[in-house]
């Protein structure tokens, strides 16, 4: 009988162990189909500005795999068809329609068992020149660009001690591309203001002014222009303007400090603080 335990006793214990064994394999085929999960490391994700509209993508993956990209989570295109770790592609955006200026978009892998992974969410800007797409109100927004167009901006004047208000309105004439996606590098401007209970009212300038965008403010732009009164009152304005916020995607709400110097006449120097929105929608623009 005593040998008869013993042999009971070391099959329990084989049973045991025999469990133990097949929990801890399925355990770490568990952990193994977790980690085996395929890496992206974007490189480039973004919009070329000129027209046709291309998407460039480029990144490499932790394994070779092939690879498609998802764009707004509805237009596929694919990117390798080959198995590789380095993948690159061009996708012409002309026929896509979106509702916004910043689209995301997703990565689909497939490794060489056949297993897909989805990366995380990337997103890219589509270019400043603006479009009407799907599900826009093309007779507001028409309306609102027009009244934007039209509206004149207030202007506080500061002359030898006398303060003034003033009505100027700056229509940016040529606009110049640049790497940006949302503001061109430079532009060309005409401006009139009319300056109430001066003794020179009309002023007509002419101007350049340059496009820094920043991520903390939308941008700062100095500028220089030169004006007339119409009076023989001739000068130089040099300026400074920082974009603020935007609105409806177009527009940019800024502020702006403008000191006006005739050379040689010191008296009639004079100080401008401006509000105002600018938009390159009704900008030529040149490469």
């Amino acid at each position: 009988m005593k040998n008869c335990s013993v042999i009971i006793f070391n099959l329990q214990n084989m049973k045991f162990l025999i469990i133990l064994i097949i929990a801890f394999s399925f355990t770490s085929v568990l952990a193994q189909s977790e980690s085996d999960s395929i890496e992206v490391y974007l490189i480039d994700g973004y919009v070329k500005p000129e027209p046709p509209l291309k998407f460039v993508l480029s990144f490499f993956t932790s394994e070779v795999a092939k690879s498609v990209v998802v764009i707004d989570d509805r237009y596929s295109s694919p990117v390798s068809d080959e198995l590789t770790d380095m993948h690159k592609a061009e996708i012409d955006l002309t026929e896509m329609k979106f509702n916004d200026l910043v689209v995301t978009f997703v990565i689909i892998t497939e490794n060489e068992s056949g297993n897909k992974f989805t990366s995380e969410t990337f997103d890219f800007d589509l270019p400043f020149e603006p479009e009407i797409k799907r599900g826009s109100d093309i007779v507001q927004l028409c309306l609102f660009g027009a009244a934007i167009f039209l509206l004149p901006y207030p202007n506080y004047v500061i002359n030898d001690g006398q303060s003034y208000f003033s009505l100027t309105k700056e229509i940016p004439l040529v606009s110049f591309r640049s790497g940006n996606l949302n503001y061109p590098a430079g532009f060309l401007s005409l401006e009139y203001s009319y300056i109430f209970d001066a003794d020179a009212k009309n002023y007509l300038r002419a101007g350049y002014k340059k496009i820094y965008e920043l991520k903390t403010l939308k941008y700062l732009s100095p500028g220089i222009s030169i004006y007339t009164n119409f009076l023989g009152g001739n000068g130089i304005g040099l300026e400074f303007s920082a974009g603020l916020f935007t609105i409806v995607d177009t527009f940019t709400f800024y502020t702006r400090y403008r000191y006006n110097l005739k050379p040689g006449e010191f008296s009639d120097n004079f100080h401008e603080i401006s509000l105002g929105l600018y938009s390159a929608l009704f900008s030529f623009y040149l490469d």
